[in-house]
């Protein structure tokens, strides 16, 4: 028991998101590497992320979690990305929408007639 509050008060619960966060500009995200993204088959640090001033934090694939990835760790197709660093340089990441099509028919010319 006194092991038990001895840990709890060496390591105290806190908020990551909120002590991450206390720098303008800078948070944590989520991102997904895509199949088309340039950075797959490249290792954490060749990828161009440390530039980018962000910072991987957590890897997860498919049901693995890989905390505190390795520089040498090589990316994947579908890998998820616990990122620490520049918000604006994570949203730069995020491929933009394909637009979508239209859904609305135009009407004919002619008026329809029931009859």
């Amino acid at each position: 028991m006194i092991d038990y509050i001895d840990n709890q008060v060496a390591f105290p619960q806190i908020d990551v998101r909120q002590r991450l966060s206390v720098s303008t500009g800078y948070g944590v995200a989520e991102l997904a590497v895509h199949q088309d993204a340039t950075i797959i088959g490249k290792a954490i640090g060749d990828s161009g992320l440390w530039e980018k001033d962000i910072t991987v934090l957590t890897l997860h694939r498919g049901t693995q979690v890989i905390p505190n990835p390795r520089a040498s760790t090589e990316l994947e197709a579908e890998d998820r990305l616990l990122c620490f660093g520049n918000l604006e340089e994570m949203r730069s990441m995020i491929p933009a929408r394909r637009k979508r099509g239209r859904k609305v028919k135009r009407l004919p010319k002619q008026p329809i007639h029931e009859g």
